[in-house]
C-alpha cells in the first residue's frame, strides 16, 4: 500500500497545485473581464465569460488527466501515451469502463486517481457554479436599477 501512496501522493499534490491555479486565473480573468465590460453588459457578454470559465477548468482537468497518464507510461503500464491517457481519463473521470486494466502491481494507483479527479470535477463545478450565480446576481440587479 505505501509504494502506491508514496508514488500517486506528488501526482495528487501537483494536481491540487495546478487545480488552485486553475481556479485562481478563472477567479482573476471573470473579475477582470466583469469589470472591463461592465458598461456593455448582454446576453453574448454572459456566455462569453460563462464558456471561458467553462473551458478554463475543463483545460485544468484534461492537463491532470495527462499527468496521470504520464505517471503510468513511466511506470511502464502502457506502451503508447494514447492508451495511458484514455486509462487515465475513465480513472479520472470516474467512469470505470474496465476495458483497459493496470498490472495487479500498480492498480491501486487507479482509485487514487479517481479520487483525485472527482475532488478536482468538484472544485471544477464550485467554480462554475459561483460564475453562474455572479451573472444571475448582476443580471437581477441590472434589472432593478432599469425599473
Amino acid at each position: 500500500m505505501l509504494p502506491y501512496v508514496l508514488t500517486g501522493l506528488p501526482v495528487i499534490l501537483l494536481c491540487l497545485l495546478l487545480q488552485a491555479v486553475f481556479v485562481a486565473q478563472c477567479l482573476r480573468y471573470y473579475a477582470r473581464f466583469r469589470q472591463t465590460h461592465k458598461h456593455r453588459e448582454s446576453q453574448l457578454h454572459d456566455i462569453l465569460l460563462l464558456s471561458t470559465v467553462m473551458l478554463l477548468t475543463l483545460l485544468g482537468n484534461f492537463i491532470q488527466m495527462t499527468i496521470w497518464a504520464i505517471l503510468f507510461v513511466l511506470l511502464g503500464e502502457f506502451g503508447d501515451f494514447t492508451t495511458a491517457l484514455y486509462h487515465s481519463a475513465v480513472n479520472f473521470a470516474t467512469l470505470g469502463y474496465g476495458d483497459i486494466v493496470m498490472s495487479e502491481r500498480w492498480r491501486l494507483l487507479g482509485p487514487l486517481e479517481a479520487a483525485n479527479g472527482i475532488l478536482m470535477f468538484g472544485v471544477s463545478t464550485a467554480v462554475m457554479t459561483a460564475a453562474v450565480l455572479d451573472v444571475i446576481k448582476y443580471n437581477l440587479a441590472r434589472q432593478r436599477q432599469d425599473e
